[in-house]
Parts: C-alpha cells; structure tokens; sequence
C-alpha cells in the first residue's frame, strides 16, 4: 500500500473514530460535520475530502459497531455448545451489550433511517444482524429439533422483536427497574421462544 493511501485510510478512520465516540456519548443528537472534525483534530471541510456526507459517516459507523458487538459476544459465547445453548448465550450477550452502549441502541433501533447514508442498506444491515449472529446456532438448533425452516423463520423473528422490545422499555422507560430484574424477565421471555 502507498504512504498516501495508508496516510487516507489513517485520516479517515480518525472521522470515523470521533464519530463512534460522540454516537456512544451523545447520540446522533450529538453528530454533525463541525463536531466531528473538530474530535478528530482537522478542519470541515476537510472531512468533505473522505465523505461526500456525515450520512455516510454514520453508516460507517453503523458497520464498526456491529464489528465491536460481534467480538463482545464471540467472547461471552465462547464454550457454549451450538444449538439451544448458544442462541441462549448470544441474545443474554446482545442484551448487554446494547445495556453497556444505550446510545448505540439509540442509533441502531430509534433513529429514521434518514438519518444514515445508504438506508435501505442501513436498514437490512441492522434488521439483518441478530440472523447473521445466530445463523450457525439456528441451523443447529433446526436439525436437533426437526423444526421447519418456516417455524425457525417465525422464531428469529420473535427473537428479534423479543430481544428490540425487552431492550426499548428498560433502556428508555426503565422497566423494570433493576438490571437484575431485566434479566430476569429477559430469560423468562426468551424461554416461551426455546420451549
């Protein structure tokens, strides 16, 4: 690789840096072209240089969060048995770690879809993600269980909108009140889908 392009690639992930950093801190409320160069140590319009719109910042961010949160699940998964018992250990590590990162939640589940550069692939990629984490675990479970492909469709959908919706009401209504008693009701929930 060329000095140029390794010094683009440095510059660019230093947008990107400052960008992740005020998501987790502030949210989207928090993002704009001034606020993010100015993180990052250069000029406006310098970012203008590597993003033709902070849209497209987002969605780059979009795609670095999904990379953390896989590598925080990967390491509280790690051991667990494919199947029943790992779909159980990846949705208790999803709920934690949007329970650690709220504005990453925020930003994944709360925001219009307007707010990202390339939405509709924006929208498939966080729609999609839960799937693409469970989706060795969902093969195992099926062939254990003989369940169909349609009822495992029917059960991704009910971890997904399982999952969202535990998430929603303790991180924006706070209920219940206690992480303890989020998890409880957490794994009573996702024991109807299991069973």
């Amino acid at each position: 690789m060329e000095r140029k392009q390794i010094q683009e690639q440095r510059i660019r992930g230093y947008f990107v840096q400052a960008a992740k950093d005020i998501l987790r801190s502030e949210g989207l409320k928090g993002i704009s072209v001034r606020n993010v160069a100015q993180n990052a140590g250069y000029s406006y319009a310098t970012l203008y240089n590597y993003f033709s719109d902070i849209r497209f910042l987002v969605f780059e961010c979009v795609r670095d969060f999904q990379e953390e949160c896989d590598t925080f699940i990967a390491e509280r998964v790690e051991g667990a048995a494919p199947g029943i018992e790992r779909l159980r250990a990846i949705s208790k590590a999803y709920l934690d770690y949007f329970v650690e990162y709220p504005g990453i939640f925020e930003l994944f589940y709360l925001e219009k879809m307007s707010a990202y550069g390339n939405s509709k692939e924006t929208a498939e990629l966080i729609y999609s993600y839960l799937d693409k984490l469970c989706e060795n675990d969902w093969t195992v479970y099926s062939v254990k269980t003989k369940i169909s492909d349609e009822l495992i469709d029917k059960l991704k959908d009910q971890l997904r909108y399982t999952l969202i919706g535990l998430l929603l009401f303790y991180l924006n209504r706070h209920y219940p009140g206690t992480y303890e008693e989020f998890i409880e009701r957490s794994e009573k929930q996702l024991a109807y889908i299991w069973d």
